[in-house]
């Protein structure tokens, strides 16, 4: 939900933004216009604006983890260290 739900909010106002300067009758897809109705367009680029925010996120999540975060295994509960400390260290 950290990355769905800022997404979410994003893309919404993004929509916003864009079909209040852009008509979906006016969209012309390859030099053809596009034949879809205006809620199916509207449907359409809410669905895509709000899939690039979420790997926006999920980018910006992914380069704010530590390079021992991303390249550690995951380590069974019964081989943890007693005080918290890693092993190496």
């Amino acid at each position: 939900m950290w990355i769905a739900w800022p997404a979410f909010l994003v893309a919404a106002v993004l929509e916003m933004v864009v079909f209040a300067v852009v008509d979906p009758g006016d969209l012309h897809w390859f030099g053809q216009p596009v034949t879809l109705s205006r809620e199916a367009v509207y449907t359409l680029a809410f669905f895509v604006f709000w899939g690039m925010t979420m790997a926006s996120s999920a980018l910006t999540t992914l380069l704010s983890m530590s390079p021992f975060e991303v390249n550690s295994r995951p380590v069974p509960a019964d081989q943890l260290p007693k005080d918290g400390a890693r092993k190496g260290s």
